[in-house]
This record gives structure tokens, sequence and C-alpha cells, in this order.
């Protein structure tokens, strides 16, 4: 270990030897200094001095962002990002990572900026649930600015999810409307279907049965929507959950075909409630067969007692 923190500080050494101007030396050497760093860093690594690492893989940003090679600045920045995702600093690992995303995009390669922020998602999502959405819908809008609806309605999905889970309904509702128009654009139809039962499950927990019944009459010009199990299921969710149905609501938000969603828009069925606690209809059904039986049982006890 002592040996590679040596080496390290010899490469440290000469990438500060390349940077120094003298008479003869006019313009310090960016590149072989941003080099020597770069082994710096790599050797630091190894020594589990993972402060020093990140340190290096900074300065070998500088140097790379000094001789525009902002390609190259932005991994290492990225690099750094990961020694402090090791060392469990994860906001600023965060920071790092959007900062190498927006010099990706200068470079002019958005779709390796577009990654970089889907990875900073994943790293913050079980920490912050809303920093993770705002990173899925930067990348999304990076991958939709090149018009690569398939990568990015895959990340607003991702970001939808967690909007559900963080009980944001508004914004979920705004963000699963942008999921279903791309996937109309792209004709993947299936899916849409899926996002409008979605659709309805959010709005439904928004109280708001216009806003969900619109969702499903919108459907209907989608090829193939109107007859299929999705579209009957939200028909037959929205009239119980209109008519106070309970045993109706209850049926189609425990059917397979809401329990295999996404785990976040199957738990919204679950948890529906139906408007002023619902109403059982078998229950009611029992109960006035049991006051119709009770007459009769009445009757038999004092059949022919005055006889």
């Amino acid at each position: 270990m002592a040996q590679k923190i040596n080496e390290a500080h010899e490469h440290i050494a000469k990438a500060e030897k390349y940077l120094k101007t003298s008479f003869m030396k006019w313009k310090p050497d960016y590149d072989s200094a941003a080099s020597e760093y770069s082994k710096a860093a790599v050797a630091f690594k190894n020594a589990k001095q993972l402060e020093q690492a990140k340190e290096a893989y900074l300065l070998e940003a500088e140097a790379h962002t000094n001789h525009r090679s902002l390609f190259h600045a932005a991994k290492a920045f990225e690099q750094a990002g990961m020694m402090l995702k090791d060392m469990q600093r994860l906001p600023e690992a965060i920071e790092l990572i959007e900062k190498a995303s927006m010099m990706y995009v200068e470079n002019g390669t958005p779709d390796t900026a577009a990654m970089a922020l889907d990875r900073a998602g994943k790293l913050i999502e079980p920490l912050d649930l809303a920093k993770a959405v705002h990173l899925y819908q930067q990348a999304a809008g990076v991958f939709e600015n090149e018009e690569r609806l398939r990568q990015a309605v895959e990340l607003i999905g991702k970001a939808s999810r967690l909007l559900v889970r963080q009980q944001k309904f508004d914004e979920a509702a705004v963000s699963l409307q942008k999921e279903k128009n791309m996937y109309k654009e792209i004709e993947n139809y299936p899916t849409c279907f899926k996002k409008t039962v979605a659709q309805v499950l959010v709005h439904l927990h928004r109280a708001d049965y216009v806003a969900a019944d619109r969702c499903v009459r919108e459907s209907y010009s989608i090829p193939g929507f109107s007859g299929s199990e999705d579209c009957i299921a939200m028909e037959q969710l929205l009239q119980g959950y209109d008519e106070q149905d309970e045993d109706q609501v209850t049926r189609v938000c425990t059917s397979p075909l809401l329990r295999y969603m996404d785990n976040d828009y199957a738990k919204l069925a679950l948890s529906l409630q139906v408007p002023g606690g619902g109403k059982k209809k078998a229950a009611a059904s029992a109960s006035g067969d049991a006051g119709a039986a009770q007459p009769q049982e009445d009757e038999d006890e004092y059949a022919g007692g005055l006889c």
C-alpha cells in the first residue's frame, strides 16, 4: 500500500512539472499533466486512499478542461464522483456527475450525458426520491432533444413511478400523460393501454373522477383499446367508483390485470377507497335475506299455539 501511495505522489510531482512554464516553455502541457494525474488517481484508489484519489481525478478534470478535452474532463469528473460514492457521500457525487453530463452535452455526446444522469438517478434513488425524479427527467429531456423517444420514455416512466411512490399525484398525472403520448407516437399501443390504467388510478387517488373518465374516453381513439381487457376493467372500475359500489371496485382492483402491474401502481389499486365509504351490495343483500327470514321464524314459533 505504501508503495502505491509513493507511486501516486511521484505522478503528482510529474504532473506539476508539466504544468510549469519557463523562458523556453511558454504554455503548460495540460495533456501530459492530465495523464499523470489520472495515473496518480488510480494508484491512490488501489491504495484505498479515496479522498486523495478523488482530488487527483479533479485535478485531471481541470487539466483536460484547460486543454479543451471536454469528454475526458467529464470522464474524470465522473470518476471523482465514484470515489465520493464509495465514501458514502452521495449528494456530492451526484453534483459531479451532473457537472460531467453538462460537459458531455457541450462536447456533442448527449447519449453519454443521458446515461450518466440515469446512473446518477439510480445511485440517489434509495436516499432522495425527489432528486432521482429530477435526474431521470433531465436524462429523458436529453434523449428527447435527440429524438430518441424510446430511451426518453423509459426514463419518464421511472420518474412517473417515483412520483406515485411519493404520492405526488398531480405531478404523476402530468408525467403519465407525457409517457402515454410518447408511446402513442412510437405506436406502442398495448403500453398506452397500461398507461391509461395507471392514469385512472392516479386520478381517482386525486379524487378526480372527471379526469379519470376523460383518460378512458380519450383512449378510445387508440387502436385496439376499445373492447380490450384494460378498457373493460377501467369502465367497470369507473362505474363502481361512481356508484360507490365497493364490491365492484375491489373486484377490479384485486384482479390479475391490476395486481401484476408495476408495484407502485398495484399498490395504488389495492389502496383505492370508494368515496363516502362505499356500500357492499352482497352484505346488503344478505341483510335483506336475513330480515325476510325472521318473520318466517316467528310464524313457525307460534304456529298452532292457540289451538
